[in-house]
């Protein structure tokens, strides 16, 4: 994958209503700021439960986006990142309606698990509760036959997202098809969507256990083999994060969005300094993404400290509802039907205060620290909560899912801050010194200095917490590099 900003969008929130429309938009308003695109699910349907993370068919494209042949036209401008949802399907997919006509003679009947596929002589109180969960309540949901027989049906997320064996016959099979699809589309790096809950083991709490890593290391050979990199998502204690990234292709540095929060609001780089000293190297980077911010990546777990003190995160978290003046509180915890207890949903322009000069910092300062940088489409535009979409769904992560026009996104262009972004992506997808040699120069804890180095070239960011401004520098084929806010 190149090291280049990506984007990340679906594809009908952009203006356009297809794939080809995405492409054209990429290569003709958004031309040079992105060397590749993170697809957010194009699958049959688009616009179920969970915006495209329940697919009814994984294999098929929603129609009314476009066809596999799209995907493979697409990936001949940028490199194509695509969501392999690993964990479950819809409980409308034709295998789960199957199982529920026909029970246990369905051919799909060993596809889902269950309750009693788990715990086939049934679990202690200590064995249930001791499953991780990221929502309210127990992972099964009582389901009825239509012979009249009930059975609790395994489901992490939702009701309408059916858990599903991926050791069973089918299983296997199922994400095989998927593999060989994207293959031959030309699909360079999947998302493994809830790959720590894939794999469910009496007596564990069922998330990230050593199945688990045998489980995504079987996969990630598997697409190895078709020339497919692995981007494995998982929100969790930083430790726990390390050990992964270990292990797999690429993790996500979650505790980025939050360490960059801290060091704008307090004016002090010393806790993301400390990470940076430890942080895994083989990340992507984001600020936001079409969930919230997530919260638990840099929080303490069972008495072990965490990358921000708890009391200071606490403070984290209502600077971002009293930035945003109180309207991700209508989208965060209980409210809007948001199961997310992790994370604060928010757009990353109002948790800044819709400022400007914080905003580009903090892209800045992604933009500088190791990773392939990714940027969320609604943070391209560095936009607004949308309370009009929240309110119309009542679906906490809405309020940063905002369906653009094309008309909105010509008016965004002219924006100042919107020009000053995308010089700041072009200037990150040419400078070749970002494959060299990374260093956290020495600095007080009020200014952020970033370089990286390679032969004679190199790069550097030189950030004033303190006046919430920075300044580029550096020296390429000879030629100075000056950039400044």
């Amino acid at each position: 994958m190149k090291n280049k900003v990506q984007l990340i969008t679906y594809v009908d929130r952009l203006g356009v209503k297809n794939i080809n429309g995405l492409a054209e938009l990429l290569n003709t308003e958004l031309k040079g700021m992105f060397g590749g695109v993170h697809i957010l699910p194009f699958f049959n349907p688009i616009d179920g439960e969970d915006a495209g993370f329940d697919p009814i068919n994984h294999k098929q494209i929603d129609p009314r986006l476009g066809e596999w042949s799209d995907i493979k036209q697409l990936s001949s401008s940028v490199e194509v990142m695509a969501d392999l949802i690993v964990n479950h399907m819809s409980a409308d997919s034709i295998e789960f309606q199957d199982y529920l006509e026909k029970g246990d003679e369905s051919e799909y009947a060993s596809l889902f698990l269950t309750y009693n596929s788990v715990f086939p002589n049934g679990a202690a109180e200590q064995e249930l509760v001791s499953i991780y969960r990221p929502r309210p309540g127990f992972p099964f949901n009582k389901m009825k036959f239509k012979d009249g027989s009930e059975k609790l049906i395994w489901t992490t997320f939702t009701p309408k997202q059916i858990d599903i064996d991926v050791y069973s016959e089918k299983g296997e099979a199922y994400l095989e098809d998927i593999l060989t699809i994207y293959e031959e589309s030309n699909i360079k790096m999947i998302r493994l969507d809830a790959a720590g809950y894939a794999i469910k083991k009496a007596g564990t709490s069922c998330f990230m256990i050593p199945e688990t890593f045998a489980f995504i290391a079987e996969l990630t050979e598997k697409a190895h083999r078709r020339g497919i990199e692995v981007l494995v998502e998982i929100h969790s204690y930083f430790k726990t994060q390390i050990e992964i990234a270990k292990k797999v292709d690429y993790v996500y540095d979650f505790a980025l969005p939050v360490l960059v929060l801290d060091t704008i609001y307090n004016k002090d780089a010393g806790n993301l300094k400390k990470w940076l000293a430890i942080a895994p190297r083989n990340v992507i980077t984001v600020l936001d993404t079409h969930d919230g911010i997530g919260i638990v990546d840099v929080a303490s777990e069972n008495g072990e400290p965490g990358l921000i003190p708890d009391t200071v995160l606490d403070e984290i978290v209502k600077t971002m509802h009293k930035k945003s003046e109180g309207r991700s509180l209508k989208a965060t915890g209980a409210a809007a039907s948001n199961l997310d207890l992790y994370q604060v949903n928010c757009t990353y322009y109002e948790a800044l205060g819709k400022d400007d000069e914080a905003y580009l910092l903090a892209r800045a300062i992604q933009f500088f620290v190791p990773g392939v940088p990714q940027v969320y489409y609604v943070g391209v535009f560095g936009d607004e909560n949308d309370m009009e979409l929240l309110a119309q769904t009542n679906v906490g992560r809405d309020i940063n899912r905002h369906y653009y026009t094309l008309e909105e996104i010509a008016k965004n262009k002219e924006t100042s801050l919107f020009q000053s972004l995308s010089a700041l992506m072009k200037l990150r997808n040419r400078v070749e010194a970002f494959n060299g040699d990374f260093a956290v120069l020495d600095s007080p804890a009020e200014n952020l200095k970033l370089k990286w180095t390679s032969g004679d070239n190199y790069i550097q960011l030189n950030a004033n917490l303190s006046a919430t401004t920075f300044e580029i520098e550096g020296i390429e084929n000879g030629e100075a590099i000056n950039f400044k806010i």
